[in-house]
């Protein structure tokens, strides 16, 4: 825990004052619990599938998500402090408390921000969902022509690589996407709890089915101390899940210093700013996110 603390206040500690204030990020997830880290900013909520009106998380991995993007650390006196703790928060509701959920389920979701994104200043779309079927396994799948089609509406849509590794084309839907940014995980050589079982070197490696070197990037996601569902609470979880809000945290403040930016004006600058670590290619991507060459000028 203590190295995830320093992974987080590290990050922070490199922007420049910059909090993500004025960007809207939406999670595609089990939900979000009001913890007081989220300081009012929870703009929006829409449960997929039971349509309650308020926020709720039945898991506690929505939350954790949630707050690794924009938790302001109120309840851990600034010591758990997510990477953009100023922004606005929409949590989309599309898996069940068991951490489960249908692809249709993902894209009723990924419709309504794709309507509600003006209302709600959304910038950035987070999914740490992932699917392994054969019949998404497919750039025609219908996951990877939603989370196009928000792409192409000008979002910048972030993806977990999952945690099917280390083997070649193991990256999850929708992650195979060519045109979104997939995440995978640079600290997976420890071992961790995901899911109830101990895993090592798990993070999704390319090529895609269709030859597309994945993921673009790669950001801790080892141990990594968030918001839990409970009052007060913190908890800590690992896996491609975490290591992909840091990302699109970082993506808020890189948002929020030049709001012109276009979703491929984003993926450039990753590109370029991202550190190269000698790994494979379809192992880091680009390299490894670095904040603070991030938003330098």
């Amino acid at each position: 825990m203590n190295q995830a603390r320093q992974v987080l206040r590290c990050g922070r500690e490199d922007t420049e004052g910059l909090t993500g204030s004025g960007v809207g990020v939406a999670v595609l997830d089990t939900g979000i619990y009001p913890h007081d880290d989220f300081g009012g900013r929870i703009a929006a909520f829409f449960d997929v599938l039971k349509k309650r009106p308020d926020p709720y998380d039945d898991n506690g991995h929505g939350t954790h998500v949630c707050a690794i993007i924009g938790g302001d650390g109120r309840c851990s006196q600034g010591c758990y402090q997510g990477m953009a703790p100023g922004c606005s928060l929409t949590a989309v509701k599309v898996l069940d408390a068991r951490g489960s959920g249908f692809a249709s389920d993902v894209l009723a979701g990924l419709r309504w921000i794709r309507e509600n994104r003006k209302r709600f200043g959304i910038r950035i779309v987070n999914i740490s969902v992932g699917s392994w079927s054969r019949r998404n396994m497919s750039e025609n799948s219908a996951l990877v022509r939603g989370v196009d089609a928000a792409w192409d509406e000008g979002l910048v849509v972030v993806v977990a690589a999952g945690n099917r590794g280390p083997g070649r084309m193991t990256v999850t839907t929708p992650g195979i996407s060519r045109k979104v940014i997939t995440v995978g995980c640079s600290d997976d050589y420890k071992e961790v709890n995901v899911m109830g079982s101990r895993m090592i070197d798990y993070s999704g490696r390319g090529p895609t089915g269709a030859c597309v070197c994945k993921p673009e990037i790669i950001a801790p996601g080892a141990g990594i101390v968030s918001c839990s569902n409970t009052a007060g609470g913190y908890s800590a979880k690992s896996g491609t899940s975490m290591s992909t809000p840091m990302v699109a945290g970082a993506i808020a403040l890189l948002l929020e210093k030049y709001p012109s930016m276009s979703n491929r004006d984003v993926k450039l600058r990753l590109r370029e700013r991202a550190v190269d670590l000698g790994l494979p290619r379809n192992q880091q991507g680009w390299g490894l996110l670095d904040v603070k060459r991030l938003l330098e000028d």
